[in-house]
Formats: structure tokens, sequence, C-alpha cells
């Protein structure tokens, strides 16, 4: 289904997300969205929409990134407090 809709930027940036997009995409008030700048667009996403992008994205990597940079300054330090 595709809804385009004009919206108009108010008072301090604010822009009203019409009913047909909000229930398209199941916003309701307090739903968080993302916004991206790509080009010279404004882009909005949902935030559970990123994060199941994302994890889709890294769902093939294996180990964690997190822990593999704590273990790297771990050692820094070690070898630090050596000298």
């Amino acid at each position: 289904m595709s809804v385009t809709s004009v919206v108009t930027v108010g008072p301090k940036g604010r822009v009203v997300i019409p009913v047909e997009v909000r229930r398209a995409l199941g916003l309701t008030e307090g739903s968080e969205l993302v916004a991206l700048i790509e080009g010279d667009a404004v882009v909005l996403l949902p935030r559970s929409s990123v994060r199941d992008r994302l994890r889709s994205l890294f769902a093939g990597v294996e180990g964690s990134m997190a822990g593999d940079l704590i273990g790297e300054r771990r050692a820094a330090a070690k070898e630090e407090s050596r000298s």
C-alpha cells in the first residue's frame, strides 16, 4: 500500500504525520521514529524497523564486537601496567 501526503513544518519544527500514514505503519502516540537524511530527503523510520534491519544485517556475524573491544582494552591496560 502506498500512501502519499503533504505535510507542513509548524512551530518549533513540528510535523504532524497524517492519520493514513500512522495507521499504515501502526504508529500510535509515543511511537519512536528515527530521522535519517538521505540526500536531500528526510526519512522517518519506526525505531523497531531500524532495529530489525540491523539485526538481519548482522545476523551472520559471530562473536561480540563489544567483547572483542573489551578484550583488546584489557590487554592494552595489562601491557601498560607492565611498563
